[in-house]
């Protein structure tokens, strides 16, 4: 086969683990954003967010002159054969989808192609709503190129499904790659590409049409964000009935084959940059087309709900807030991640702040982004026993791996008074229960001892 070379217009986690991945497999691959402080952190081997694993192999390809970032996205596409769209679809006030990038990149791709006489092949993966690659992509490209789809060049859709904190393992192990294709030429060529990405893994290839494929993503996000919701639900539930708990009603339906495991892990809620965009875009687009998503509108009202669930049960415990200090755990909307989009700790933090409390915060990773997010209102912590120490209160909001290995010894030892709301229901209740006044997300009230 042909080797491609490779240009992503987007050097956020989509575009450049994307880019990252080709060039580790000896693609050339040239990363293209307008963001001059982004081309030189990448061109030293430096993510600019972090990502397990993602800086050592960025520096790996950069080193050996596999990737390079540029910020002329017309060297890019000029200089190669195929063209990702990874640009951001971020949310416009009424929930929309804000298509104001994806619209530039098509346009800067329509001008370079204007000067190129070879066919190129331009793939959307950003997440964009039913119709946006064949009415909005396609009709840009030609307009400034001057030439027509299907001739000089060819258009697919084609979705990722990354999770942050594990992007660069969904990046080479993916579940299923879906093709939505322009035309068959299209499609055939990019077939070719990812199977040649994936040699060692045999996996599902569903082949579609332009619109069937950008609504798979949103599909996809909205089913397991409601799996999500529906057990926060549940856990709800398990609250108020004596002796319940939500991990074991989870494990239990879970092991119906079709329902599955995944996702069923109660807490604060989901956040980040993909679930609460999607599914407010959706909405807004399926509103357009006089289609109401009641399902969809529950599971956004439930998620919006669960994060000040975590106040009440401190607030059951310790009582009036003014002037206590509570310890938040974890900042990230989730672990292995520095992303801080919508996630549950900003709500949590606020709300204390509100009920004036004192809130002292740690994250192995989010300190930064954290600390543009709430300023000096909050204190920020070097460990997690620093931030437990002396308080009243400590709320765990991100199940970060080295929380795990805090005992119940430790929050006894070095708190004021020691009270935990175990948010992500990570620990053993009857251990921590022994020691603490101990309360976890979806555990009911234990029974007296007969």
């Amino acid at each position: 086969m042909a080797v491609y070379k490779i240009s992503v217009m987007g050097s956020g986690y989509v575009g450049l683990t994307t880019a990252v991945g080709f060039a580790s497999k000896s693609y050339k691959v040239i990363i293209s954003t307008h963001d001059k402080q982004k081309v030189a952190s990448i061109n030293k081997g430096i993510p600019p967010f972090y990502e397990p694993g993602l800086t050592e192999l960025l520096r790996e390809v950069v080193d050996d002159g596999n990737l390079k970032c540029v910020s002329d996205s017309e060297t890019a596409i000029l200089n190669t054969d195929i063209t990702f769209i990874a640009t951001g679809t971020p949310s416009k006030r009424d929930g929309s989808i804000d298509l104001q990038f994806l619209k530039n990149a098509s346009r800067e791709i329509g001008q370079a192609l204007k000067k190129k006489k070879k066919y190129h092949l331009v793939i959307v993966k950003s997440t964009v709503v039913p119709g946006t690659t064949n009415d909005t992509v396609k009709p840009t490209i030609e307009k400034h190129s001057g030439k027509k789809c299907g001739t000089a060049f060819g258009l697919c859709m084609s979705p990722e499904f990354l999770a942050e904190g594990s992007a660069l393992k969904d990046t080479f192990n993916p579940d299923r790659i879906i093709i939505g294709e322009y035309d068959k030429k299209s499609g055939d060529l990019l077939e070719s590409l990812y199977k040649d990405f994936c040699q060692e893994n045999t996996l599902p290839i569903v082949r579609t049409n332009l619109p069937n494929a950008e609504l798979i993503k949103y599909a996809s996000n909205a089913f397991l964000a409601m799996k999500v919701s529906f057990i926060n639900q549940m856990a709800n539930l398990c609250q108020k009935i004596p002796n319940a708990d939500v991990a074991v009603t989870a494990r239990g339906i879970g092991l119906d084959k079709r329902i599955g495991p995944l996702f069923l892990k109660a807490g604060l809620g989901w956040g980040g940059s993909c679930f609460p965009k999607d599914l407010k875009a959706l909405l807004n687009f399926a509103k357009k087309t006089g289609t109401a998503l009641p399902l969809t509108e529950a599971t956004l009202s439930v998620n919006s709900a669960q994060p000040l669930k975590a106040v009440q049960l401190a607030e059951q415990l310790l009582g009036n807030f003014e002037r206590k200090t509570v310890a938040v755990l974890g900042l990230s909307f989730k672990p292995g991640t520095d992303d801080m989009r919508d996630a549950m700790s900003i709500k949590i933090v606020e709300e204390l702040l509100n009920r004036k409390a004192r809130v002292r915060v740690y994250d192995p990773a989010a300190t930064k982004n954290a600390r543009a997010i709430s300023g000096k209102k909050i204190r920020y912590c070097k460990s997690a026993i620093e931030c437990i120490r002396n308080a009243d209160c400590a709320i765990l909001v991100t199940e970060w791996s080295e929380f795990l290995q805090l005992k119940p010894e430790d929050f006894a030892a070095n708190m004021r008074k020691p009270i935990l709301v175990d948010g992500r229901h990570v620990y053993d209740p009857r251990k921590f229960s022994r020691k603490l006044r101990y309360v976890a997300i979806g555990v009911g009230p234990k029974d007296a001892e007969p």
